[in-house]
């Protein structure tokens, strides 16, 4: 039966609420020091090696709470789905780059009404018409590497400041660079604990996971982005290509310098 708009609003609304009074209610202790950090990360990563999803995130939950923070490019919500079932309205970062896809952006207005997600709109520093007046517009186009690293790296740097642990989509299937890829590990570059809970899933599993669950999509991958980005440096992959070969095409780089 179809709910009228009125229904719809109210829906909305008790979902909002419920976010709002979760986020109040939160108890967090202090952020721990560096070396506890890292050393809870280098026992735990030996320990864990081998361990399922739901045993990583369990922990994860029981070690750090909710000074927890989930990565989310809107690809897919698989990740935060996954987190959430032990982490209800964990926050969850979006790099608003300014250069997002428009589905993208509508994949990550339709989580958040919908998900049990606290979506942290991570922002640069500089809007695109400021960085265009003071390095020139496209810089996409002239030096992807500092883009990024305006855009991307030192917003989140920044904003995973406040947090214990981070959980990323990264899964080793994803190309040569990622074929490595730990389910727990100490991130020197942004001093915390690094979370890779699909690090073992293959893409096909990913896709089966979000039809189980009836987990949120970028309309995107069913138009040949397996990989996903900024728009202008995105584009579609050949059936048998690398996932990843859409992402900066006709540059060496390979990564945004996120998890590098």
């Amino acid at each position: 039966m179809t709910s009228t708009f009125a229904e719809q609003r109210e829906r909305q609304r008790a979902h909002d609420d419920a976010r709002a009074a979760h986020h109040d209610a939160r108890d967090l202790s202090p952020r721990r020091d560096n070396a506890t950090l890292r050393a809870i990360a280098e026992e735990a990563s030996q320990r864990l090696a081998d361990a399922t999803t739901d045993e990583v995130l369990a922990w994860v939950a029981e070690e750090f709470g909710y000074r927890t923070a989930v990565a989310c490019s809107m690809q897919d919500a698989v990740l935060p789905h996954v987190v959430a079932r032990h982490l209800p309205w964990v926050d969850t970062l979006f790099l608003e780059t300014g250069y997002h896809f428009a589905e993208t952006s509508g994949t990550r207005d339709a989580v958040e009404s919908a998900m049990e997600l606290t979506i942290v709109d991570v922002m640069p520093r500089q809007t695109v018409a400021e960085q265009d007046a003071e390095h020139g517009p496209r810089l996409y186009e002239r030096d992807p590497g500092l883009c990024c690293a305006l855009r991307k790296v030192e917003p989140l740097t920044r904003t995973l400041a406040e947090y214990e642990v981070w959980i990323t989509g990264v899964r080793r299937d994803e190309g040569p660079t990622r074929a490595d890829t730990p389910l727990v590990t100490w991130d020197e570059k942004n001093h915390l604990v690094k979370i890779n809970p699909l690090a073992g899933w293959t893409f096909d599993e990913l896709l089966a996971y979000a039809g189980e669950h009836d987990v949120i999509l970028n309309p995107l991958m069913a138009d040949g982005y397996p990989s996903i980005g900024c728009a202008p440096c995105t584009r579609r992959v050949a059936p048998g290509e690398d996932p990843r070969a859409g992402r900066w095409a006709g540059f060496a780089k390979t990564e945004c310098g996120l998890h590098t």
